[in-house]
C-alpha cells in the first residue's frame, strides 16, 4: 500500500482547506514562527498591559465531549463519530485563527472572546445539538451535560505542561510492565492551562512552528532524581511469561493523519501524523474485514494487528514532505520526522492472575492526545533515555540525554478487559489499568496480555540558551496542545489469528518467553 493520500490529496475541498490554513498560518512548514511578534510590537496607541494580556492567551481549551459519551447506541455511532471529529476540526481552526491574529489581539482585549471563542461556542453548540438529535433518532437520550460543554476558554502556555500534582492520577498513569511507573517530579507542575495567569509577560510557546515546545518542556535527565517505583509482587497465580512480536519500525509510505479508532471514515481525524507497524492497510476508511485481509509487516504473519503512534520530529528548520498538508505543517506539526531506530512490541502477563485471550478487533488507546488541555486523567506518557529507563521516567518533560544515550518512549497499555466489548463509545471504559500496588483487575474485569511498547530514537540533544530551546524534538499532536510531552499516546487494534492469540496466552500463562 502506498502513501495514504488518496482521498485527502485528491479532494479539491480538502486542498482548499489546507491552502487556506497554510495561508492563515503564513504558508509552508516554517509558518508559525513569528505569530507572537506582532503582539510584542510597540504601538503608541495601545496600552502595554492590554498587549501583554492578549499575548498571554497561547492556546484554546475546550471540554472533551467524547469522554462524556460513555455509551452511544449502535444506530447513532456513525453520526456521533462524525460530529466528534467536527468538534476537533473546529478547535483546530479556531487555534489557527488565534495564532494568526496576534496583532488584532494586541489592540483589542476583547478580540479573542468576540472573534474566536464566541463563534466557536456557537459552532460547538450546533454540533452538540446534532449529537443529541442522533441519540433521539434511535430512541435514546444524550447525556444532559452535553450543552454545558460548548464553551471554550483562552489558555496560557504557563511554560509548563499540565502536570497536575506531579504524581499522575494513579489509575491511568501507572507506568509499564518493563520500566515501572514514575513521573518527573522535578519539573514545574501546574494545573490545567488557564487564561488567569499573570499578564506581566507575553506567552512563550516556542518551537520552530511557534506552537511549542518551550525550554521548560525539556530537562537534563542526569539531573533528575530516580523515580521509578517497584512493580507489584507476583502472587502464586501470576502469569510470568511474555510474547514478543517483531514488526519493524515503520514505513514512511504508510504515514497518515487519520485515526480509525477515534474518527472512522474521517480524513485527517487525528490532525497529526502517525507511524504504523503491523497491519499494512490502516487508514480512516479501513473496515475490520479489510484489516483481516491485509498484509502485515510482522514476522509472524498471523499477527495482522495494527500498532500506531504519533511521529517524533526534530525542529531543526527542515521542511518535511507534509509541510503544506493537513496533519503536518498546515496544522503546526513541523520539522524533520525521525523514524524509531528500535520498536519493541511485547505482551506480558499479570502479577496477580492468569490472562485470557483478547477478542478480535479489540481497540485500545493508551495516553491522551489532549492531556495538556484535558488534564492528566488519561495521560500515560513515559519518556527516558537508554541507560536511565530503570531509574527515571518522565511524563511532563522531554529528556535531554547525555552523549551516547538515545531517547526512549515507552507505553504500557490497559491490561484489564470487561470481558464483553471490543470497544466502547469513548474508547476507554471497556478496558482499565490494574491496581498499581497489587496488579489486580477490579470491577469484574479480567486480565489480558498487557501490550508494552518501547520506541528508541536517535535524535540530537536539544540545547537551551537564554531560556530558549534550540534543535528541539517533539511528538506530533493537535496544534492547540503545544507539543507537550504529556500528550504522548499509542493505539492498538488486535487482529491476531485465534491460533496466534492462544499461543500468546499459553506462553504468558506458562511462564515462557516466546516470539
Amino acid at each position: 500500500m502506498g502513501r495514504n493520500n488518496r482521498k485527502r490529496r485528491s479532494s479539491l475541498a480538502n486542498r482548499a482547506i489546507a491552502a487556506s490554513a497554510a495561508l492563515a498560518l503564513g504558508g509552508g512548514g516554517l509558518i508559525w514562527a513569528n505569530f507572537y511578534a506582532s503582539a510584542h510590537e510597540t504601538n503608541s496607541s495601545q496600552n502595554n498591559s492590554t498587549k501583554a494580556a492578549a499575548a498571554q492567551i497561547a492556546t484554546i481549551s475546550c471540554p472533551d465531549v467524547s469522554q462524556q459519551l460513555t455509551s452511544v447506541p449502535s444506530g447513532a455511532k456513525s453520526g456521533v463519530d462524525t460530529e466528534l471529529a467536527t468538534l476537533d476540526k473546529q478547535i483546530t481552526e479556531a487555534y489557527s485563527r488565534l495564532a494568526s491574529t496576534r496583532q488584532a489581539q494586541a489592540g483589542d482585549a476583547n478580540f479573542v472572546q468576540n472573534a474566536i471563542l464566541g463563534p466557536l461556542k456557537d459552532k460547538r453548540t450546533a454540533v452538540i445539538q446534532r449529537i443529541q438529535i442522533d441519540f433521539k433518532r434511535v430512541g435514546a437520550t444524550a447525556p444532559s451535560s452535553l450543552p454545558n460543554l460548548a464553551t471554550c476558554t483562552g489558555a496560557a502556555a504557563n511554560n509548563t505542561t499540565t502536570a497536575g500534582n506531579g504524581n499522575g492520577n494513579g489509575n491511568n498513569n501507572n507506568g509499564n510492565g518493563n520500566n515501572g511507573n514514575g513521573n518527573n517530579g522535578q519539573g514545574q507542575a501546574s494545573a490545567s492551562p488557564s487564561a488567569s495567569a499573570s499578564a506581566s509577560a507575553p506567552a512563550n510557546v516556542g518551537g520552530q512552528g511557534g506552537n511549542g515546545p518551550v525550554a521548560a518542556d525539556f530537562v537534563d535527565i542526569t539531573k533528575v532524581a530516580a523515580n521509578v517505583q517497584a512493580k507489584p509482587q507476583n502472587t502464586g497465580n501470576a502469569s510470568k511469561g511474555s510474547f514478543t512480536t517483531i514488526c519493524g519500525t515503520g514505513n514512511a509510505k504508510l504515514r497518515n493523519s487519520d485515526n480509525v479508532i477515534v474518527a472512522p471514515g474521517v480524513d485527517n481525524g487525528a490532525h497529526h501524523t502517525h507511524d504504523y507497524v503491523g497491519n499494512q492497510d490502516n487508514n480512516a476508511f479501513t473496515s475490520d474485514q479489510q484489516f483481516e485481509a491485509a498484509g502485515t509487516s510482522c514476522q509472524e504473519q498471523e499477527d495482522k494487528s495494527t500498532y500506531y503512534w504519533p511521529v517524533v520530529r526534530v525542529q531543526d528548520g527542515s521542511q518535511e514532505i507534509d509541510q503544506n498538508d493537513l496533519g503536518g505543517g498546515a496544522e503546526g506539526n513541523v520539522g524533520r520526522i525521525v523514524q524509531a531506530s528500535q520498536a519493541q512490541i511485547k505482551f506480558v502477563g499479570s502479577p496477580a492472575s492468569k490472562v485470557v485471550a483478547m477478542p478480535t478487533a479489540l481497540r485500545i488507546i493508551t495516553g491522551d492526545a489532549k492531556a495538556f488541555v484535558n488534564g492528566t486523567a488519561n495521560a500515560n506518557a513515559h519518556w527516558s533515555c537508554t541507560g536511565f529507563e530503570n531509574k527515571v521516567q518522565l511524563t511532563d518533560q522531554y529528556p535531554i540525554c547525555p552523549q551516547g544515550s538515545k531517547v526512549v518512549r515507552t507505553f504500557a497499555f490497559q491490561s484489564c478487559w470487561d470481558g464483553k466489548n471490543a470497544d466502547s463509545a469513548n474508547h476507554r471504559t471497556h478496558v482499565a489499568f490494574a491496581d498499581p500496588a497489587s496488579g489486580v483487575c477490579g470491577n469484574g474485569f479480567v486480565a489480558i496480555p498487557q501490550l508494552t511498547m518501547r520506541l528508541v530514537y536517535n535524535v540530537p540533544a536539544p540545547t537551551i540558551q537564554n531560556g530558549q530551546v534550540k534543535n528541539a524534538y517533539a511528538v506530533d499532536g493537535f496544534p492547540e496542545e503545544l507539543h507537550k510531552p504529556i500528550t504522548d499516546h499509542d493505539d492498538f487494534i488486535n487482529f491476531m489469528s485465534t491460533n496466534l492469540m492462544n499461543k500468546v496466552v499459553g506462553c504468558i500463562n506458562k511462564g515462557k518467553n516466546c516470539t
